[in-house]
């Protein structure tokens, strides 16, 4: 094998539970960013459809009085 490839080889295979370690660290860390999102997007929704039914409530009564 060529001297400089063992040599490479050496250095970057040690750390190569590292680099998958980070890998896996990042993609769970996006995975939990984006199901705090989708659940915060999910409750403005919810608190959007409500504000328009007391939207529409209250000018149901101001037109019924």
């Amino acid at each position: 094998m060529d001297p400089i490839l063992s040599e490479v080889y050496s250095t970057v295979l040690p750390a190569a539970p590292f680099v998958i370690g980070a890998y896996v660290g990042i993609w769970l860390a996006l995975f939990a960013y984006v199901f705090v999102l989708s659940r915060r997007a999910k409750r403005t929704s919810e608190d959007v459809r409500a504000l328009e039914r007391a939207l529409e409530d209250r000018e149901r009564r101001a037109r019924d009085e």
